[in-house]
C-alpha cells in the first residue's frame, strides 16, 4: 500500500493558493457534505469546537473519499496530543498559540520520528500506517507531514521572522480574533490595525519563503490577502454560514406574516 501524498503541502510549496473553510460543527455528516463543495481544505477545529480525537477520526473517515485536505487544529500544541492526531491519519497540523521559534521547533519535532524528532512509534495500531500495511511508513511519513503554526499575539508577531525561519515549519497562520485581543482590541478582529498587522505578517512570512494564511469571512479582504501572497485562506466558518442563512430565511417569512 502506498503512502498518501500531502497535496496541501505540495500546493503550498508550489505557490498555488488554497481556499478553505473552517469546520466546527463536530459532525461527520456535515464534514462530508462540505467535503464535496469544492474547497481545497477544511480546518477541523478542536480548539474552539467540541471535538476530540474520536470525533476528528469520524470526520477524517467521512471526507476521505473527497478531493479535499483535512487541516486539524488541536486544543494545544502538546507532543502527546499531536501524536494522537498523527496516528489517526492527520498529515497537517495547525498548532495554536505559537509565540517563539522554540515552540515552533517543538511542534515540528512532534511530527517527526526519532532521531529526526520525538514522535512516538507505533504501526500496527494506527490508521496513519493503515495498520502496518503502508510500505516503509516510518521512512516516508516525515516528508508528508505539514506543520502550520498559528501566530495570534503581539509576542508572536515580534518573533515572527524567527518563527518562520524554523526548519520544518511549512506555514504561518494568523488568528485574527486572538491577535486583536492581544493588541487590546478584544472583539474587534475587523479593526484596521489588526488587518495591517496581518498584511505585514504575510509579507514577513512570504519573504522567509514560507506560506502565509489566515481566516476571514470578509470576501473582499480574503481577495486582498491572496493578492498580497497569502497561500491558504479560510473564507468562512460552517456555523456562521448556517446561522446567517437560517436567520435570513426565518426573518423573510416572519416579515411577510407581520410577526
Amino acid at each position: 500500500m502506498h503512502m498518501p501524498q500531502n497535496q496541501f503541502k505540495l500546493a503550498l510549496r508550489g505557490g498555488k493558493p488554497q481556499i478553505g473553510l473552517w469546520v466546527g460543527t463536530a459532525d461527520a455528516n456535515v464534514a462530508e457534505l462540505l467535503a464535496g463543495i469544492g474547497f481545497d481544505w477544511l480546518c477541523l477545529d478542536a480548539e474552539h469546537s467540541p471535538n476530540d480525537v474520536r470525533s476528528i477520526l469520524a470526520q477524517l473517515q467521512a471526507i476521505a473519499a473527497y478531493p479535499v485536505h483535512a487541516v486539524v487544529r488541536p486544543v494545544h500544541a502538546s507532543q502527546e496530543l499531536i501524536k494522537q492526531y498523527l496516528d489517526i491519519g492527520v498529515q497537517t497540523i495547525l498548532a495554536p498559540m505559537i509565540e517563539t521559534p522554540e515552540q515552533a521547533a517543538h511542534v515540528v519535532a512532534a511530527t517527526r520520528y526519532p532521531t529526526r524528532g520525538t514522535r512516538g512509534v507505533a504501526s500496527a495500531t494506527t490508521r496513519a500506517s493503515r495498520w502496518g500495511r503502508i510500505d516503509r511508513y516510518f521512512e516516508k511519513s516525515d516528508a508528508e507531514m505539514c506543520v502550520v503554526v498559528q501566530v495570534e499575539s503581539v509576542k508572536g508577531l515580534e518573533n515572527l521572522a524567527a518563527i518562520a525561519a524554523v526548519e520544518g515549519v511549512d506555514g504561518v497562520f494568523f488568528g485574527p480574533a486572538d491577535l486583536a485581543a492581544s493588541m487590546g482590541l478584544l472583539g474587534k478582529a475587523a479593526d484596521s490595525r489588526v488587518g495591517t498587522a496581518i498584511v505585514e505578517g504575510i509579507k514577513t512570512v512570504t519573504k522567509a519563503g514560507k506560506a502565509a494564511g489566515t481566516l476571514t469571512g470578509d470576501r473582499a479582504l480574503a481577495h486582498e490577502y491572496l493578492a498580497l501572497g497569502a497561500r491558504f485562506v479560510a473564507v468562512g466558518i460552517d456555523m456562521a454560514l448556517l446561522s446567517k442563512a437560517a436567520f435570513e430565511l426565518a426573518a423573510e417569512f416572519k416579515k411577510r406574516r407581520g410577526a
